[in-house]
């Protein structure tokens, strides 16, 4: 009797086991789990080691300080704040201090920065060369050097409550801080409130719909009326006929300082200043680089169909240029939210000075502390780049 061996199977299933191992998409997931693995051990461990020291020395972890009285007092809050609060509403008093300011420093330096980029290719030399000396001296100096400098030889050696410096004869300012009238709301207000929501709707959806008859007719729509009629004249229609329901609580010198209204101190005046003027710098050389990028031919093109200067900077090279702007406004946004933590050098109290020095030195939770604060700059950070990564998405070129 013959004996037959059948070698098709081991060789099939070796060559199968080849495929396997030699396709790409398994080798590169293969190697994902390996790196995502070792990540993980590594955290772990240095998860578990510290846990162990922390718990060998006796100290306590975890978050449950958090509720605890933080005991302590803070020079100027955006919320109400008692010394009897807990560490946890300390962590959201500094995080709304420091957004106060960072989310105003974006603001203005936005716009300061687009004016100066536009300045800088201007064809007023003087004008152009203002410019390049503003952008090339802020942006050779460290910020921090710069808050230091507002705080110590502008606003501390500003006059006394008594010889306050009036602007505009209603916002005093002295060495003890800025001065408003506060807004205090009455019964009704609501309403004006929704009504500038609801103008603000209105104006988007006539900016959209003259938009979009443009881009079918070539016709260009007046919006500028309609829109501040909804943003202005809706609201202060409906405030008048809900008989003007807001009253203003107008600072007041009273013995050594004023009272009543709003103030910010020096140190949020300083490094308001500082961040605007210093990231203004960033912003207009990526308005400057933008504008540039833009061939001089859309120029002529715009000159060539009647239009103005103005008009075509305006309509046709800056909706161009943003698209080269966007990219690195993203970076300078969240530069400014990161560098709002220098203010720990001026004494305002940001959630670096409230939070990471006086509630880590009285608690002993450095670990926890650290993380929160990191947690924090790293969520507002990623906001920032999730929306103007879809704003720079929309307004991208797209292929038909």
């Amino acid at each position: 009797m013959a004996v037959v061996f059948d070698e098709g199977a081991p060789t099939q299933s070796r060559s199968t086991f080849a495929r396997i191992v030699n396709d790409e998409t398994n080798r590169s997931v293969f190697y994902q789990i390996v790196v995502f693995g070792l990540i993980a051990w590594v955290a772990w461990y240095l998860f578990t080691n510290t846990a162990h020291n922390l718990e060998t020395r006796g100290m306590s972890s975890g978050f449950g300080f958090l509720g605890s009285t933080a005991g302590f007092s803070i020079a100027w809050t955006v919320i109400p704040y008692e010394p009897t609060n807990s560490y946890g509403y300390v962590f959201l008093v500094g995080i709304v201090n420091t957004l106060v300011v960072s989310l105003t420093a974006i603001v203005f330096t936005t716009i300061l920065g687009f004016f100066i980029g536009v300045f800088r290719l201007s064809r007023n030399w003087l004008v152009a060369t203002l410019a390049s000396w503003y952008v090339e001296i802020i942006r050779n100096t460290p910020l921090l050097l710069q808050i230091l400098f507002w705080y110590t030889a502008v606003f501390s050696l500003l006059p006394r409550p008594k010889q306050s410096i009036e602007i505009l004869g209603m916002f005093p300012l002295n060495n003890r801080g800025f001065y408003y009238p506060a807004p205090v709301p009455g019964d009704g207000f609501w309403m004006t409130m929704l009504a500038i929501v609801v103008g603000i709707v209105l104006a988007y959806v006539i900016a959209v719909r003259a938009k979009r008859k443009q881009i079918a007719t070539g016709e260009r729509s007046a919006v500028a009326l309609p829109v501040l009629g909804a943003v202005i004249g809706l609201p202060v229609v409906v405030y008048l006929v809900t008989g003007q329901p807001l009253a203003w609580d107008q600072p007041e010198l009273k013995g050594f300082n004023f009272v009543g209204g709003g103030s910010v101190p020096p140190a949020f005046c300083a490094l308001f200043l500082a961040l605007v003027i210093y990231h203004a710098a960033y912003i207009a050389e990526n308005v400057r680089a933008g504008i540039m990028s833009v061939t001089k031919g859309q120029t002529e093109a715009a000159y060539s169909l009647g239009l103005r200067p103005s008009w075509t900077m305006r309509l046709v090279i800056i909706p161009q240029a943003m698209r080269a702007i966007i990219p690195p406004l993203i970076s300078t946004w969240m530069t400014v939210v990161k560098n709002s933590s220098l203010a720990v050098a001026i004494g305002y109290p940001d959630v670096v000075a409230v939070f990471m020095q006086t509630s880590l030195n009285q608690s002993g939770h450095a670990i926890e502390i650290v993380a929160m604060v990191m947690l924090f700059y790293s969520v507002v950070s990623l906001t920032i780049s999730a929306a103007l990564n879809y704003y720079n998405k929309l307004i991208q070129l797209k292929e038909r």
